[in-house]
């Protein structure tokens, strides 16, 4: 039987007077991939931003192993969770290993220094991102795409069970796009939550996508249950040509042209 590491349940969220999440509930289960999609204003970062708790959710709506996150304490999350947000802008030049060490605070008592499993931790972290070359190097000398790696091998470090990424793959090259989707799908023994802003992204990779609009679940299952031309037209007003990669016979949007009005 599966278990729930998130299960949302009838999440509504309003900001400054305005619904922008109505009666929300969905689960991501253990060791899944699970995509969360929708277009631009559809609340994909309001509800992640409850879940890991920079928004302030209602009591009972947010469980983490079915624990209330509400009456947990924020390093208790941290074991459990780690997250990936959009805004990620250190004031600070730090290096690469310093960096990937601050994954580390949930596992760390106030003040105490750094031990040999911290360093170990981060080893393996860049490793998996393949960035073990740039440990020395200044952390603001590094490309968009190398910074979103550190990002990444920052969540490993935390050697949290969930990870949670708010559309990590924006603002990055197709190379970049599809090597940190790969890392991310090749770690079966984690529990993956991301928004992700390209449907094929979500159709290659994710076991399961939740489809947002207008702040409401509008669909949930596997890529071929979620993305079908006919609900694709009604969420972004996109016509599409849905077909099968010869290769491993994973789902493909093509997209044909836009749909003006409403």
């Amino acid at each position: 039987m599966s278990e729930s590491v998130i299960s949302v349940k009838n999440l509504s969220y309003d900001i400054n007077g305005i619904s922008i999440l109505t009666d929300v509930s969905a689960s991501v289960e253990r060791r899944e991939f699970v995509g969360l999609i929708g277009p631009n204003g559809s609340g994909k970062s309001t509800l992640l931003k409850n879940i890991y708790r920079h928004f302030s959710p209602a009591k009972e709506t947010i469980y983490l192993n079915g624990k209330d996150v509400t009456t947990m304490r924020s390093r208790e999350i941290a074991r459990q969770m780690a997250i990936v947000a959009q805004e990620n802008n250190p004031d600070f030049d730090f290096s690469v290993q310093e960096m990937v060490m601050m994954g580390r605070y949930a596992h760390k008592k106030i003040f105490e220094k750094d031990n040999p499993d911290d360093f170990r931790a981060v080893d393996a972290a860049l490793r998996i991102v393949g960035m073990e070359h740039r440990k020395e190097r200044s952390f603001l000398s590094l490309s968009g795409g190398e910074k979103q790696r550190i990002y990444l091998a920052m969540a490993f470090a935390q050697e949290s069970e969930l990870i949670i990424l708010d559309e990590p793959t924006n603002h990055l090259d197709i190379g970049y796009q599809l090597s940190m989707m790969e890392t991310l799908r090749s770690y079966k023994d984690r529990t993956i939550f991301t928004s992700v802003h390209d449907m094929n992204l979500a159709a290659w990779y994710c076991d399961r996508i939740i489809l947002l609009n207008h702040g409401r679940v509008v669909a949930h299952g596997t890529p071929e249950e979620v993305l079908t031309t006919e609900r694709i037209r009604d969420v972004f007003r996109v016509e599409t040509r849905i077909t099968h990669r010869e290769t491993d016979s994973r789902l493909e949007v093509s997209y044909l042209n836009f749909i003006p009005g409403k």
